[in-house]
């Protein structure tokens, strides 16, 4: 799935963006990305076998609030552990985004766009241009907006898309003739089967272009017990989290799921190196979705997330397929998280 940047695009490639107009010192563009439609989706993933529903079902606004407060419980490290390792490696990781423009897909936690930008500034090594990537518009502006407040002299240019998708950088000066690197932090990488993070990051390396950059945040192999911990946490809120899609399934399908009757599970499969979330039906069952039946085993599992964990070089491994050379990489004291920086080979 190629990626074109500053170059004609052919016919079978994404228009590029287009501007819709200057919001609070923001150039905005919108790609208009085509979102999926909430009940064709989840219909068809309940009469599939096995039935799996995709990760961005979760993110109603409920859901939303839910996983920031995962991120706030004591068993959940990964938050709090990357944001450390920018915090004490601001300075080095500044080295390597000097002078160049920052793409930040998701443009999600202000904490850490904002420990990464504070680290740049401290060491005097300003970024002349911010883009912030992100298919929720009103979500990626409001973000943009603060950014752009909060550090005046940083060029803030807001691109609504699927950032899943390739895409192509708007020809504005501010971008126009400067390095780029990506910033994907989170540890989101590891909710992809390992066939789409390689072509995920391939798409990433085609926008950044030959000696580019992607600083990134990964998820390292640890103790099963720390991991299960941290997806299901003793206050249950990683449960409430996950059957909160029932709950969303109800109110906005007219659906009659008896949600008594499921049950939050989430383990480590050691054998493919993942955390898996599932919502595991209690009792043989029945309920309906509209006007379509769906059916439950006793037992029977909706898987709603997982998350691969990655080695050092495991990832470094998965990296290179895309054409990522790891150059620098930063590790917690407790070995618990990884982040890399990484530079694309020339084509």
């Amino acid at each position: 799935m190629p990626v074109m940047l500053d170059s004609a695009l052919p016919s079978d490639q994404p228009s590029p963006a287009t501007q819709s107009g200057e919001v609070g010192g923001v150039q905005v563009f919108d790609l208009h990305p085509v979102e999926e439609d909430f009940r064709e989706t989840i219909l068809t993933c309940l009469q599939q076998q096995p039935k799996a529903v995709p990760a961005k079902c979760l993110y109603d606004k409920r859901g939303a609030e839910l996983f920031v407060k995962i991120t706030q419980q004591p068993e959940y490290y990964p938050t709090r552990t990357e944001l450390k390792i920018l915090a004490e490696h601001g300075a080095e990781i500044a080295t390597h985004l000097a002078d160049g423009v920052l793409v930040e897909y998701g443009s999600g936690s202000s904490k850490k766009i904002g420990t990464l930008l504070d680290a740049v500034t401290k060491a005097q090594r300003p970024l002349p241009a911010y883009v912030g990537l992100d298919i929720s518009q009103q979500h990626l502006v409001e973000s943009c907006e603060a950014l752009a407040s909060q550090y005046p002299g940083l060029a803030t240019v807001a691109i609504c898309a699927d950032y899943t998708q390739p895409l192509s950088l708007p020809e504005i000066s501010a971008l126009r003739g400067k390095s780029k690197t990506a910033f994907f932090p989170g540890s989101t990488i590891g909710n992809l089967q390992p066939d789409e993070a390689v072509a995920f990051l391939d798409n990433v390396a085609q926008l950044v272009g030959p000696g580019g950059g992607l600083l990134i945040g990964v998820d390292l192999q640890k103790e099963k017990a720390i991991l299960e911990a941290a997806y299901d946490d003793a206050a249950g809120v990683s449960a409430d989290f996950a059957l909160n899609l029932l709950h969303r399934i109800n109110g906005e399908l007219g659906a009659n799921l008896d949600l008594e009757q499921f049950r939050y599970r989430a383990f480590y499969n050691e054998a493919v190196g993942r955390i898996e979330m599932y919502i595991e039906s209690l009792v043989e069952q029945s309920a309906s979705v509209g006007d379509v039946m769906i059916s439950f085993e006793a037992g029977e599992r909706l898987l709603t997330e997982h998350s691969y964990k990655y080695s050092p070089d495991g990832f470094a491994a998965l990296a290179d397929r895309a054409g990522f050379e790891m150059t620098s990489s930063w590790v917690d004291a407790e070995q618990l998280f990884l982040v890399a920086y990484l530079v694309a080979r020339g084509q």
